[in-house]
């Protein structure tokens, strides 16, 4: 009888507990303070927040319109973005369920699509990500064949997953529809072109293709694989005559081929790992270890130091001892280039060669500090090889 009564009491407090919990879950509702307090008006603001890259402050608005309406579909695939791009995939994954849970007709199915479609291109934790992708595609255009986002998100998965033409087909598509992203599609198609133009022969050169700017790991994996450099410089160096020999003694010093190994003390698990140790072998100028025994493969390359990369390479594959030296006396080409710049005589080099070129056509510019683009680290080794006549 005890034992009941003690049932009895604890039951209604457990119940409480349980709804108390329950409501603390959910979003916490409010009554709207004006005409656009509404969960449309916050959406529509939180994505273009997202746009913007104001992560904070677009997840704060698709909040307050979960807020007023507990069950706004395109709120909640909101802040699946938001999670996404902050990648913090797990609450996505629930964010995306509750969308598509709420989701009252097919424009809001549309928008969880395409939303999934972003998740697994930036996710990738499935190795089978771009078939996922593919699969939300398929939904998407099955729903509604001329909805752009999802041509314009699959054409960004595809371009992620180096599969270069037929993001390249998704982005002429959104063109022939002409409704939205058709600016974006348009900056990816002359991006697609130009990496077409640089021709990347390795996976390790298409994925350097997509990056912003390079690193001297990079660097190393261009010229190892996309260049073959340790090949070249297998071959017997070309003769050249007493005069040339004797024009100037490079202040490096002398440029042995036979490769030294020196391992880097920064770069044990370094995914390009094979690939440093090859470049180190070939002694690249601008490619060493720094004093303490470190390569620093994280490190931005500027142009200008590429240039000077570029220079050694040329000296050595041409037996041109004397280009170390040939424009110290020069006249600068560029107004950001001065004549006591230690890439003067390298970009000079480069550049009257047309190898490289200046980085404003309106200014004539070089930007010798400027950090190399990956497309732009490929153009410029395809037009190495033109000059060498390596193609």
């Amino acid at each position: 009888m005890k034992h009941e009564n003690i049932r009895t009491l604890i039951l209604p407090f457990t119940l409480c507990a349980g709804v108390l919990f329950l409501i603390s879950c959910a979003p916490k509702t409010r009554v709207a303070v004006s005409q656009l307090d509404t969960p449309g008006h916050h959406t529509f603001t939180g994505l273009k927040l997202l746009d913007q890259e104001k992560y904070t402050d677009a997840k704060r608005e698709f909040e307050m319109a979960t807020q007023l309406d507990a069950k706004y579909s395109k709120a909640y695939t909101g802040m699946a973005l938001v999670n996404i791009y902050t990648s913090n995939f797990n609450a996505a994954l629930e964010n995306l369920a509750n969308g598509l849970k709420y989701a009252k007709d097919a424009d809001e199915k549309l928008f969880v699509n395409v939303a999934k479609i972003r998740y697994h291109t930036l996710n990738k934790s499935d190795q089978k990500w771009l078939e996922l992708a593919k699969n939300q595609f398929d939904e998407a255009v099955m729903m509604d064949p001329k909805y752009s986002p999802a041509y314009y998100f699959m054409g960004l998965a595809y371009k992620e997953g180096l599969e270069f033409n037929l993001a390249g087909l998704m982005f002429v598509k959104i063109i022939q529809l002409k409704t939205d992203h058709m600016a974006d599609a348009d900056a990816q198609l002359k991006f697609l072109q130009k990496v077409q133009l640089a021709m990347p022969a390795t996976e390790a050169g298409k994925k350097i293709a997509l990056t912003e700017l390079i690193t001297r790991a990079d660097a190393a994996a261009l010229f190892m694989e996309e260049l073959k450099i340790k090949e070249l410089y297998k071959k017997p160096e070309p003769k050249v005559s007493a005069e040339v020999k004797d024009v100037v003694k490079v202040q490096t010093g002398a440029f042995p081929l036979a490769p030294v190994k020196l391992l880097a003390k920064d770069i044990a698990d370094h995914p390009l790992k094979t690939d440093i140790e090859g470049i180190l072998e070939t002694g690249v100028r601008g490619l060493e270890n720094d004093p303490k025994g470190n390569f620093n493969p994280g490190e931005v390359l500027s142009r200008g130091e590429y240039a000077m990369m570029l220079e050694d390479i040329l000296i050595k594959l041409t037996g041109e001892k004397d280009l170390a030296a040939r424009y110290v006396s020069s006249k600068s080409l560029f107004p950001d280039v001065p004549a006591e710049m230690p890439y003067f005589n390298a970009i000079i080099a480069v550049t009257s060669r047309g190898i490289m070129e200046a980085k404003n056509t309106k200014t004539g510019e070089f930007a010798p500090l400027k950090p190399v683009t990956g497309v732009d680290a490929l153009l410029i080794i395809r037009k190495l090889k033109k000059e060498l006549k390596l193609n």
